[in-house]
């Protein structure tokens, strides 16, 4: 049998993800061994290469589990002067598939250069989890004499992820940027060798589920300081910290404002879904089912159908809070001109203050060559389609990092 490799890289960032870690050294190793398979050096973007790590035959993610993991392991560290040094084990490599480890480090004053240890829960399609404790689809609505009334579904800025069941008091809460959120739920629940429909139908019930809970104020409406779980039993799984597939990222980019919902409510659903093999759940989604229909050609909506009824349709979210400004609705390339140019040319000099292999363009209102230059390294860094045109995807990764920048500037 031919070696199979799968693909790592590791963004290095002091403390936030508008700092990227220039220098940093990065070393990655079998699980649980000493052996260094790889020793790296960020660049200034934070970024190592990316590098190949051997990794099982495919088919072990392409059909129910058997008696192999379907993805290899690896332990990565990080060290960085004046940060505390950073472990994070077990992360999932899925052959020939793309993916990406932030790692967040911390200044050496909070911890006194404790090495922070990172442990990646296993894949909920090959581990033991508690199954999802079934709940009605549509939810009460938040009484108008509550804290926040939203008039329609809304995009946040940040998930604020309980790493526990809800009545444990003593789980840490984790403020996680929204479309981090359905990446890390997504890259830890299905399997990015998937077919695109499948991938695309599963996120889009990870997206109307976590919508509901925040529409609907579910967790806060019961005086809880948090939006949504970690416990598989009540919500998704979430492990803080885990590498993302490239896959799975590309999609979420491409339609995280996109919910399911049905006539005459105002909320999306509450999509819920199981694996459809270990666990049984008629009237939801299984995710093995889910994958044989994208097998077959199935389109993503027609997947969500399938499980959820033939009355569903799909809507976007009204608005996206946290941001400068919403996505005009025309994709900006070549030859355009006008304010939503300016915007996105302000916006690119403020993100290469802190990412200078990005260049700086004149803030003209004209989209040109160096603009369009400007436009491809930000998508080569943030793993964005290289096409130098500013669609939906790249339009609001655009404004995550100029609010990520901007905001840790306000700081210094």
């Amino acid at each position: 049998m031919a070696d199979l490799f799968g693909r790592l890289q590791i963004d290095a960032l002091a403390a936030n993800i508008g700092t990227p870690a220039d220098g940093a050294t990065v070393r990655v190793t079998p699980r649980g061994e000493e052996r260094v398979i790889d020793e790296l050096i960020t660049d200034s973007s934070g970024q190592t290469p990316v590098i190949e790590l051997p990794a099982p035959p495919v088919d072990y993610s392409m059909q129910p589990p058997g008696e192999s993991r379907p993805y290899s392991e690896y332990d990565v560290s990080v060290q960085f002067p004046g940060f505390e040094p950073a472990v994070v084990q077990g992360v999932q490599i899925l052959p020939d598939i793309d993916s990406y480890l932030d790692v967040n480090l911390r200044p050496l004053s909070i911890s006194a250069g404790q090495t922070e240890t990172l442990a990646i829960d296993e894949h909920t399609l090959w581990g033991t989890f508690p199954a999802k404790i079934p709940e009605s689809d549509i939810k009460p609505l938040p009484s108008s004499t509550g804290l926040v009334v939203l008039p329609d579904p809304v995009i946040p800025e940040f998930v604020v992820v309980h790493a526990g069941t809800p009545s444990n008091a003593g789980a840490p809460n984790y403020w996680v940027p929204y479309k981090d959120y359905i990446k890390n739920v997504a890259s830890c629940e299905i399997y990015a060798t998937w077919p695109e429909q499948t991938i695309r139908a599963n996120v889009m019930a990870i997206i109307s589920f976590t919508l509901n809970r925040i529409y609907t104020e579910w967790y806060r409406g019961k005086g809880q300081p948090f939006t949504i779980t970690n416990s598989t039993a009540y919500d998704h799984a979430f492990t803080y910290g885990r590498n993302i597939f490239s896959e799975i990222s590309r999609v979420v980019d491409d339609i995280f404002s996109t919910f399911v919902t049905k006539p005459n409510i105002r909320q999306p659903l509450l999509t819920q879904y199981c694996d459809g093999r270990k666990v049984s759940c008629p009237g939801w989604m299984t995710q093995w089912g889910s994958k044989a229909l994208g097998d077959q050609g199935y389109a993503a909506v027609d997947i969500l159908k399938s499980f959820y009824g033939y009355d569903i349709y799909l809507m976007q979210a009204q608005r996206v809070s946290g941001i400068p400004s919403s996505y005009p609705g025309t994709a900006l390339q070549t030859g355009s001109t006008g304010q939503n140019v300016r915007v996105i040319q302000e916006q690119l000099n403020a993100v290469a203050n802190n990412y200078p292999l990005i260049n700086k363009v004149r803030v003209d209102g004209v989209f040109g060559e160096e603009t369009r230059k400007a436009v491809e390294t930000f998508q080569r860094i943030f793993r964005l389609a290289d096409d130098g045109v500013v669609g939906f995807s790249t339009w609001y990764k655009i404004s995550d990092i100029y609010v990520a920048v901007t905001r840790m500037a306000e700081l210094k």
